[in-house]
């Protein structure tokens, strides 16, 4: 009976629904709704240190944070001082070296970090009150010890000389510098001449200039009771004196009326950093931070954004486009760019103009725009779910002086912009004329033609300008025949290379902070190993031993192709120039080009099995200066690779190269052989 009434009520005709429904329209949007976002628990001590707890005891940990009100720090000719203040602060304290805070952290289980203008601590709930202690006497009692700030300014040091090399940190610094100002507070450049001048002294005087109770949040996020809380801020931060605040009011940076594009040479550079930027008029909490982050989210916010789909999917100039909108009370700060190859920058930074001008002067679409509204506001909503998130919201609203309810509106807020409001902030901020194209790569391959975009001007790594870089001054009135005798010649003569039976090489090579030990074995006529270890375990190994060609990766065997092949049959040669014309190698010389200030004759290498490459022969001594291949790697695309020859030792007549540094693109293999022998009497059995 159920069954015939179930079929029944089936059978009956959706007359009312089907009057009211219409299935071939999209429901329209529900009003967006109030967030009602939890407040934390607020107080504030004698001394102005205000004080934020949110209680979450999901987990039975507990993470303080101390934050200073600071936007930035005017540093001078001692630029990086505010940096190795905030590492030296964790180095020990007036009652502990940094060896005794260690192991008392590491005891707890806990976590203790400081920087420039904070502090935190984070432990297991039943921890926290001891590391909490240990955090308060890192920040009211640094020792700021000598040989501490020594070993922080080696390693500060040491960062400095690795940027040099990264295409990407050359581009964010030159960048800031020129579009703050050198002496702006975000457009100071911290270089190895700043960090060299900075002295005990200097750290101290930052500490107490900036470092106040009264600009100061502590926010205690986890698995604690407010009235736990309130108890260890005033026993462990009661005491800290307050004082007189350093202003914070920057001077407003210059305004371009015409686009500059900065270049900055960098000839060892296989592909340009492109980056586009200018100051924008946008603070914490103004109108139009919202339609900005909306605007700026559908311009290059991501793999949707506008930028991402025209330089890699549509013209596949780059891995990533993307853009960035930073507010700031100061001044805020609008970036766009991307690492593309060589031959595309010209037409890279025509696409990435071309996407700011579109926003600016055409509406988006409304499929558009609802995607990027939905997105911005499922981010917010799982946000929620972190209780830190709720912290950071009251930290902002106190911070920025923000309407008490700013939070719970944003999604009402965020459903309010609509395609005028997004395009009204793009002309407002966005304004092409008034920013610079700042470009790191090789000046040869990528300045021609950029002058359309703005007046073109060259900087140095540091910012400061220079002249445009001056062509190679040479002379090439010689047949590949010719040059490779003069090459021949600067090694030694032939003489002196024939007297070689057998050469080892031995050293170490940095990478990423590992060091690896390199060997580089020949004897001669026809044998030669290469072996890379670490910890006495080879990670990789070439070998052409009495015929026998192999080739591993972490124990793995490769195939043996002929390009392989003949890789393995040149490195068993002491100067392979020797034998490119009698083993049908094809050579031209295309021309010359400047390599780390050196002139330098570019020689294009073809093996018999087709592989093309280029060496690069300084113009005075004929010694290899650099190698640079370029191939084709599945879902990478065109990738280059070079090997750079430095610091040639004579020995016994030969000159040997005993550094060499493996350019990758963003990884560098820097080698240097410590270990010369010749002529030790080795045999190929020898070689393992």
């Amino acid at each position: 009976m159920k069954k015939l009434i179930y079929i029944a009520l089936l059978s009956v005709p959706l007359v009312t629904m089907g009057q009211t429904l219409d299935r071939t329209k999209a429901p329209a949007p529900a009003k967006a709704p109030v967030i009602q976002v939890a407040n934390p628990v607020q107080f504030t001590l004698p001394n102005g240190l205000k004080v934020f707890v949110v209680k979450n005891t999901k987990l039975p940990r507990v993470t303080a944070t101390l934050a200073l009100d600071i936007d930035g720090f005017a540093e001078g000719d001692i630029a990086g001082v505010a940096d190795m203040s905030g590492q030296l602060m964790k180095r020990g304290t007036a009652t502990k070296s940094k060896a005794v805070l260690d192991e008392a952290v590491e005891f707890l289980g806990g976590n203790l970090s400081t920087s420039s203008q904070s502090a935190s601590a984070s432990s297991l709930k039943s921890n926290f009150p001891k590391l909490f202690e240990l955090m308060a006497e890192v920040v009211l009692h640094p020792a700021f010890n000598s040989d501490e700030l020594e070993k922080v300014r080696k390693q500060s040091l040491s960062g400095l000389e690795s940027s040099k090399d990264d295409a990407n940190a050359i581009s964010g610094n030159v960048l800031k510098k020129l579009v703050y100002g050198a002496t702006h507070p975000f457009g100071e450049m911290t270089t190895s001449a700043t960090v060299k001048k900075v002295t005990v002294s200097d750290v101290k005087t930052f500490y107490a200039k900036y470092w106040k109770p009264n600009i100061g949040f502590l926010v205690f996020v986890g698995d604690i009771e407010p009235a736990t809380a309130k108890l260890l801020a005033e026993k462990n931060f009661g005491s800290w004196q307050k004082g007189e605040a350093v202003a914070q009011n920057f001077p407003k940076p210059a305004v371009l009326n015409k686009p500059i594009v900065a270049i900055v040479d960098r000839p060892a550079s296989v592909q340009s950093v492109v980056a586009i930027a200018s100051t924008v008029e946008i603070g914490p909490g103004s109108p139009n931070v919202i339609p900005g982050s909306v605007m700026n989210n559908i311009l290059g916010g991501g793999f949707s954004g506008r930028l991402f789909a025209n330089l890699r999917e549509k013209h596949g100039f780059t891995y990533g486009a993307y853009s960035s909108l930073n507010p700031n009370r100061q001044i805020g700060f609008f970036q766009a760019g991307a690492s593309v190859r060589n031959e595309k920058t010209d037409s890279s930074i025509q696409e990435l103009l071309s996407e700011i001008n579109i926003i600016r002067n055409e509406k988006v679409g409304d499929t558009e725009l609802s995607r990027m509204k939905n997105y911005l506001a499922g981010g917010f909503a799982r946000s929620l779910e972190n209780p830190a998130t709720i912290a950071n919201f009251a930290l902002n609203v106190a911070r920025y002086k923000l309407p008490a309810d700013y939070y719970q509106n944003y999604l009402t807020n965020l459903a309010a912009v609509n395609s005028t409001k997004v395009q009204e902030v793009a002309k407002l901020i966005l304004n092409p004329s008034q920013m610079y194209i700042v470009v790191v790569g090789n000046a040869k391959q990528i300045a021609k033609g950029l002058e359309k975009y703005g007046t073109v001007k060259y900087y140095d790594i540091e910012g400061n300008e220079t002249a445009a870089p001056q062509e190679p001054k040479v002379t090439i009135n010689f047949t590949p025949q010719a040059l490779m005798d003069k090459v021949v010649q600067g090694y030694g003569g032939k003489e002196a290379i024939e007297k070689i039976k057998d050469l080892e090489l031995k050293g170490t090579a940095s990478l990423m902070g590992q060091n690896l030990d390199v060997a580089q074995t020949r004897v001669l006529p026809g044998n030669a190993t290469m072996t890379m270890s670490m910890g006495g375990m080879v990670m990789s190994k070439q070998a052409l031993v009495n015929g026998n060609y192999s080739v591993a990766q972490q124990g793995q065997e490769a195939p043996i192709t002929p390009e392989v092949k003949e890789s393995l049959e040149e490195s068993t040669f002491i100067v392979p120039e020797m034998m490119y014309l009698q083993k049908g190698y094809q050579l031209k010389i295309v021309g010359a080009e400047k390599v780390e200030g050196k002139d330098a004759i570019d020689v294009e290498i073809t093996t018999p099995s087709g592989k093309v490459s280029h060496r690069f022969y300084d113009a005075i001594t004929y010694l290899l200066l650099k190698t640079s291949v370029t191939q084709e790697v599945p879902g990478r695309g065109s990738v280059t690779q070079q090997q750079f020859y430095k610091s040639y030792k004579n020995m016994e007549g030969l000159n040997v190269a005993s550094e060499q540094v493996l350019d990758l693109g963003q990884i560098k293999l820097n080698i240097n052989f410590t270990s010369i022998k010749l002529n030790q009497g080795l045999k190929a059995t020898d070689l393992k």
